[in-house]
């Protein structure tokens, strides 16, 4: 399984990122899909989730200005991000647990500030 997470950058407060995250290797029709976050001295957290039928769970933080869907003809997981904060600045992964083992992507560097 391969998770390869893009679309990172640098914003100002009040601006949009989207990230993408192709996955490989893996049945995407059944895998359930997440988005986690770390930022410096904090623990990792999980953002948004994204089952195989859609059902989909955001942390209380990001309820209302961030969005996880699948491009399903790119095998890819989807985060669109708006109303960005300073507090989203972190380094966000892409993740599944599939058939008991937990893959992670590389990681991608969002940083918000004016």
């Amino acid at each position: 399984v391969q998770l390869q997470a893009s679309g990172g950058g640098s914003v100002r407060p009040g601006g949009s990122l989207r990230l993408s995250c192709a996955a490989s290797g893996l049945n995407f029709k059944i895998a359930t899909m997440n988005w986690y976050r770390q930022a410096p001295g904090k623990e990792r957290e999980l953002v948004a989730s994204i089952t195989s039928a859609g059902d989909t769970n955001y942390a209380d933080s990001v309820k209302g200005r961030f969005t996880t869907s699948r491009d399903w003809k790119y095998r890819t997981l989807l985060l669109q991000m708006n109303n960005l904060e300073p507090d989203d600045t972190a380094i966000y992964y892409c993740n599944t647990f599939y058939r008991g083992d937990n893959f992670w992507g590389q990681g991608t560097q969002v940083t918000v500030s004016s």
